[in-house]
């Protein structure tokens, strides 16, 4: 029997009329012809503002993915999350921005989301993106050592700045900040700037955490590769470990530009990855923080196990347990129930804004083996629990 197979814990938090939503939702995305039907379904009416989609999209998607479409109202959501002992890590999900003002914009959002999280105990990690902060293109240039023009050289003095002053003020507040990976394309550069704030800001205690993909084949080596740096330099390194998130993109590009794939051969390899990742930050625990962002109830285990093993309070405030918001309740809730550290990814922001994010996240459900399958037969089998309850 699983640890997470107490489904009255899972869905607590959740009314019958809640499970019932969620239940033909994740019927829809379990097609993935439906799913790539409704993808383009809702790109047009999106983008010319049709009035009536909104509140449908409101009251479906949003409700089982997304905290919201302001960061106050992603508060209002973690709040009652926290009442289960489940923490939250606004993620404020917009992508594809291209102008200096709006990178500007994210920068302020950002630390307004700092003095959030430093009054409120539910959010114990402010998050961002790195090409939130500058464009895609301009990473890519800076971490294959090419030339820069003047304007992308200020360019890039200006990408710098925003991810200082997002971590100075996550220094000043004793505040978490925790700074996505993305394409393997524009990678290096965001780890070289992420390990120069760790350098800088990590000197106590690992403050500022950079996310490794493991179904990438090289993320492992890197791991022990920037533990021997940092033993050397004397700094801590927190890190947020996952699958991955851009699969087919990462392969379809590799093949189209004839360059060998970064990605793992097969989900056994990325699964291993996974799991020896966590082995190795528990094993030198002295010098990590780690924040395992995984559906898989195996990894799950896995971890809690180590744990034990090597003596690490379920409390303490380097190691963290990490799913989606509205995916995975079977994990974080009972996961929460046994003492350890826990926080969802609560995705907010402007529908048309964040509806890139929710359509990469449908598309992944469909090609995740039995994730919406899983989710459905939790939530049956909840609703059969509560009827027989009666």
């Amino acid at each position: 029997m699983s640890l997470f197979d107490n489904t009255q814990f899972a869905f607590e938090s959740k009314s019958d009329k809640d499970l019932k939503k969620a239940y033909y939702l994740y019927k829809l995305i379990g097609s993935p012809s439906l799913t790539k039907f409704g993808t383009h379904f809702f790109k047009f009416p999106i983008a010319v503002d049709l009035p009536f989609v909104k509140p449908l999209i409101r009251e479906t998607i949003y409700k089982q993915f997304v905290g919201g479409e302001t960061a106050e109202q992603g508060v209002v959501v973690a709040n009652k999350l926290y009442k289960y002992h489940v923490s939250s890590i606004l993620d404020y999900s917009i992508e594809g921005l291209t102008e200096e003002h709006q990178f500007d914009e994210v920068r302020d959002v950002m630390l307004h989301l700092v003095d959030l999280a430093k009054e409120n105990p539910s959010i114990p990690f402010v998050v961002f993106k790195p090409t939130a902060f500058g464009r895609i293109e301009l990473f890519e240039k800076v971490g294959k050592k090419q030339d820069l023009t003047e304007d992308e050289k200020a360019a890039w003095q200006n990408v710098r700045q925003r991810f200082e002053a997002v971590c100075q003020k996550g220094y000043d507040l004793d505040v978490n900040i925790m700074i996505d990976a993305e394409e393997t394309w524009m990678q290096d550069s965001a780890d070289d700037l992420t390990d120069e704030m760790m350098v800088k800001f990590n000197k106590n205690r690992a403050l500022v955490w950079n996310t490794l993909q493991m179904y990438r084949h090289d993320r492992l080596a890197y791991l022990k590769e920037i533990f021997v740096k940092a033993e050397k330099e004397g700094y801590y390194l927190g890190y947020k470990i996952v699958r991955g998130a851009y699969m087919e993109k990462e392969r379809a590009r590799a093949e189209a530009e004839n360059y060998p794939s970064p990605i793992q051969p097969n989900k056994e390899a990325s699964d291993r990855d996974y799991n020896l990742a966590l082995e190795f930050i528990v094993q030198h625990k002295e010098r990590f923080g780690l924040f395992a962002g995984s559906h898989n109830e195996e990894s799950c285990e896995l971890l809690i196990k180590l744990m034990e093993e090597n003596g690490i309070e379920k409390n303490n405030p380097n190691y963290w347990f990490g799913q989606l918001f509205g995916m995975s309740d079977n994990i974080s809730f009972n996961i929460a129930h046994l003492g350890y550290n826990i926080a969802k990814y609560l995705p907010y922001g402007p529908i048309k804004e964040v509806m890139p994010y929710l359509i990469r996240r449908a598309q992944e459900n469909t090609s995740v083996a039995g994730q919406t399958g899983r989710e459905l037969s939790l939530i049956e089998k909840e609703l059969e629990r509560r009827k027989k309850s009666k």
